[in-house]
């Protein structure tokens, strides 16, 4: 089975069906589906063949929705930028992915400036200006049924490259229609009408769910502009069904003046993903959402490798810590815990690398054999993320490799302190890494944003971490603020960009 097919089949089934919301505007899958066709016409005008590279680089909106139906009408491959990230980064993945086209928001076209001059392989800069709906409705709505294969690409996402060049990760419509199977499998069933709401970019980690969405008749809702208190307004009004977000966005959530008092009927699933989640954080959404909470963990390379509902995560399990945890293994995922030297499978409990192998993970980076070659070995990707695996086939993970602090030759993972001070009553978000130390070679660092910065001292929370860890886990220093902490351009909080300041012109770090 194809992407195209399977989308083409429920446009039709469901033809006079709510399909998408987008701000003031709401599609049935008919309409939703003639835009992708013309917007397919549009790309094939262009010279555009199949398997041919298309950039995007744009927000949540109905033109991003046009250009997500086209590109697969036209059997053309997706190459989402992100809106967030540096110029260059935008040149780097064009040109490694060979793209002839980029499609741009009026409001980005700054960022594309010159780079038909800077990518040889790019023929076309389309801007979305004011003229653009007239400019759609010129082209054909006769679908020009492009050959499409099942083994034929249908996406190619880039790692996040907050150091060094992001790698791209490829997927073929079988290997996405798998994807999408196995991230619904363990949720609560989507119904015809099922709302499913992205805040995050459809373009990146929240479009799993769009095609699977738009399969079982469901609604998706894009969301241009992420603002929390909008989001919780429009979470109710539209009676969300699922959504996908990263742990910086449930804290953002939970802060929202009165959440807890609105109606959460509707909501099946809130699926939490993208990044580590701290239990105190945990514990405070299962507060609010019931078993609605769900956790994800996998990536670009290889995912999903857990979904957890809260009737498993939320719970106690003899020989487990649930809400530590990761969620449990996947039932279409294996998951081993290896050696990083040897390779090798550890035992039960044993800490070592998390090495996923799931239905619908990449063949390889792109046009990087080299890197594809250390990241798959016996089948599994191996994540750089360290952590182990209970009897109960629940995953814990620590930090990633280079994450770790050694202090004076004591290993520390960052986690383990942010576990701590997050169950800190004033903290809202916090981050700990690692900084230079003229006598134990590092030491950790914590930034933390709290609700009142006269209501705790970074004493308070070093001898929390002494008294929980021992002393020589404790932070150095603990930077205090009322400000949200930097995050990466998906949504992360990143400590590699947080702690490369420190640590520039020492050549260690990186």
């Amino acid at each position: 089975m194809n992407v195209r097919d399977q989308m083409r089949q429920s446009a039709i089934y469901h033809k006079n069906h709510p399909a998408i919301i987008a701000g003031d505007r709401r599609l049935t899958f008919g309409e939703a589906w003639e835009r992708g066709i013309r917007m397919a016409n549009l790309l094939i005008s262009l010279g555009l063949k199949p398997g041919d590279r298309v950039a995007s680089l744009e927000d949540n909106t109905i033109e991003a929705v046009d250009f997500f139906l086209g590109a697969v009408i036209a059997n053309v491959v997706r190459v989402p930028l992100y809106a967030r990230n540096a110029r260059a980064s935008h040149q780097h993945m064009m040109a490694h992915t060979d793209c002839k086209v980029a499609i741009v928001a009026e409001k980005y076209a700054d960022q594309l400036e010159g780079m038909i001059q800077e990518v040889p392989s790019l023929e076309h800069i389309v801007i979305r200006n004011a003229g653009y709906e007239d400019w759609l409705a010129s082209f054909s709505n006769v679908d020009p049924n492009t050959p499409v294969e099942d083994d034929d690409l249908y996406v190619i996402r880039h790692t996040g490259g907050t150091t060094g060049k992001a790698k791209g990760v490829s997927f073929t419509h079988q290997a996405w229609l798998d994807i999408g199977f196995n991230w619904f499998y363990p949720m609560p069933a989507l119904q015809v009408g099922d709302v499913c709401m992205h805040i995050a970019p459809i373009s990146h980690a929240s479009g799993y769910l769009f095609v699977p969405t738009w399969l079982g008749g469901g609604v998706n809702l894009v969301v241009e502009k992420y603002q929390p208190a909008p989001v919780v307004d429009l979470m109710v009004s539209e009676r969300v069904a699922y959504l996908f977000v990263a742990p910086t966005m449930v804290l953002d959530l939970l802060h929202v003046p009165n959440v807890e008092s609105r109606d959460w009927s509707a909501l099946k699933v809130i699926l939490i993903g993208a990044a580590p989640i701290t239990e105190a954080t945990v514990l405070k959404a299962h507060a609010l959402w019931g078993n609605a909470i769900c956790q994800l963990y996998g990536q670009t390379e290889a995912v999903p490798a857990t979904i957890t509902m809260a009737t498993d995560w939320v719970r106690k399990v003899p020989g487990s810590n649930p809400t530590r945890s990761l969620g449990k293994v996947h039932p279409f995922c294996q998951v081993e815990i290896r050696d990083p030297a040897t390779k090798e499978a550890l035992p039960f409990g044993t800490e070592g690398e998390i090495c996923i192998r799931v239905a619908g993970q990449m063949p390889g980076y792109w046009k990087d054999p080299e890197s594809s070659a250390k990241a798959i070995v016996r089948g599994f990707v191996h994540t750089s993320d360290m952590g182990y695996l209970d009897e109960n086939g629940y995953l814990y993970m620590y930090d990633r490799k280079d994450d770790m602090i050694i202090s004076g030759g004591y290993n520390i993972w960052p986690m383990e302190i942010e576990n701590v001070l997050a169950n800190h009553p004033q903290v809202i978000e916090v981050v700990a890494f690692g900084v230079p130390h003229d006598r134990f070679g590092e030491a950790p660092y914590v930034m933390v944003k709290v609700k009142d910065v006269a209501a705790v001292t970074a004493e308070e929370l070093i001898e929390l971490c002494a008294q929980e860890l021992g002393s020589y886990k404790k932070p150095s220093h603990v930077q205090i603020g009322t400000e949200s902490l930097p995050r990466t351009p998906v949504g992360k909080i990143s400590r590699k960009m947080i702690r490369a300041p420190f640590w520039e012109g020492l050549g260690r770090r990186k």
